[in-house]
């Protein structure tokens, strides 16, 4: 297959995008691949690294106030329409796929004008606007939250597939996981991470609770708290304890997040789609912090949906502190019960044949051509 990708703006529209393809060359080693992103996103850095060919419009998103910003956004919409269509006339895909992001709005319109198959996968329970614009235009639209179908009420075809992430968790390496932190296989690993960035209110957490782990010792915890607050949370977290204790390890960054989770007991978190999916094709009990700074709060509503179920306990930002944050943790490391309660709810969540879904789908719109 001759595939266009698009999505942008954050890992969270980028990532699935980046499994569809790798599972489409699992299954067809000759499938060929265009990425068509943002010039400011961070797909125009992340995408190059996956070695899959990259080309850009120009885009930004509309504003929810009225704005003479909006004026240039209809205007960089319509020039990205034309260089899209530009684009796939050269490339010409036999399918498009967008994962989201201001950049999908122009290139998956451009797509399906042209007459070429699309397919818009949305990772969230509460859909953004550039989705629900072009659900009415494209072949498919795939969630990742059963239920979310009926927030596409004009659209031709809907079907539940999950997030492509779930599957490329799957192969992680539990083994090179627990190598890789430096701790004993199988061990008790409660890993807390406020996204690839940090969050501030979780670092402080994170440092308040730090005291009281000394009542955990047999478990090891795993602090990733961002590159730009990774030694002021190392000194203040010393500042109070006196030195490191030898199960409490203070990391940057994860660069192998997928092995890491896989050895990973009780995971705290924001809300992310993408993040979400791969505990759940992991079956891993998670304490969920939303990010309260995310459009329409759709954080807190993938979050509830895992609570709902019984997989996961949410604390709101506002209500956050490391006494309560320890208090949830020891609640369910307390008990193997709860454990593998809310364990076996995430697995039955989660949807590790995500990518292959929607592969399968992308072969039958090409097949209908």
């Amino acid at each position: 297959m001759r595939v266009v990708l698009t999505g942008g703006g954050t890992g969270g529209h980028i990532y699935p995008a980046v499994a569809v393809a790798r599972q489409c060359e699992t299954e067809d080693p000759d499938s060929t691949f265009l990425y068509i992103g943002g010039t400011r996103g961070l797909e125009s850095k992340l995408v190059p690294q996956e070695n899959i060919p990259f080309q850009s419009i120009d885009i930004t998103g509309f504003r929810r106030k009225l704005s003479a910003e909006n004026i240039k956004t209809v205007m960089r919409f319509l020039k990205g329409v034309k260089t899209s269509k530009q684009m796939l006339a050269e490339f010409k895909p036999d399918v498009v796929i967008g994962t989201g992001g201001y950049v999908c709005g122009p290139v998956v319109y451009a797509a399906a004008k042209l007459g070429i198959p699309c397919i818009i996968h949305e990772q969230n329970a509460i859909p953004g606007l550039t989705n629900k614009f072009l659900s009415r235009y494209v072949s498919t639209v795939a969630v990742s939250f059963e239920g979310s179908e009926r927030s596409f009420p004009k659209a031709k075809r809907v079907i539940y597939t999950g997030n492509p992430r779930a599957t490329t968790v799957q192969t992680a390496n539990k083994e090179r996981g627990f190598a890789s932190l430096g701790i004993p296989m199988n061990s008790s690993v409660v890993l807390v991470v406020g996204g690839s960035r940090g969050a501030k209110a979780i670092n402080d957490a994170m440092i308040g609770m730090a005291p009281q782990l000394e009542r955990l010792k047999h478990i090891h915890f795993v602090y990733v708290t961002g590159e730009n607050y990774f030694a002021k949370t190392r000194e203040d977290i010393r500042s109070k304890l006196g030195s490191m204790p030898n199960h409490l390890h203070v990391l940057p960054y994860v660069h192998n997040m997928p092995e890491v989770l896989a050895a990973t007991s009780l995971i705290v978190n924001r809300a992310g789609a993408s993040f979400l999916a791969e505990i759940t094709s992991l079956g891993i009990p998670s304490i969920l912090i939303p990010s309260p700074n995310v459009t329409n709060n759709h954080q807190e509503a993938n979050a509830r949906q895992l609570e709902k179920a019984g997989a996961a306990k949410v604390i709101l930002e506002k209500d956050l502190s490391g006494k309560r944050l320890y208090e949830s943790i020891e609640e369910i490391m307390g008990d193997i019960r709860v454990q593998q309660g809310m364990s076996e709810q995430s697995r039955k969540l989660g949807k590790p044949d995500s990518a292959n879904v929607i592969v399968d789908e992308m072969r039958r719109l090409t097949a209908r051509r």
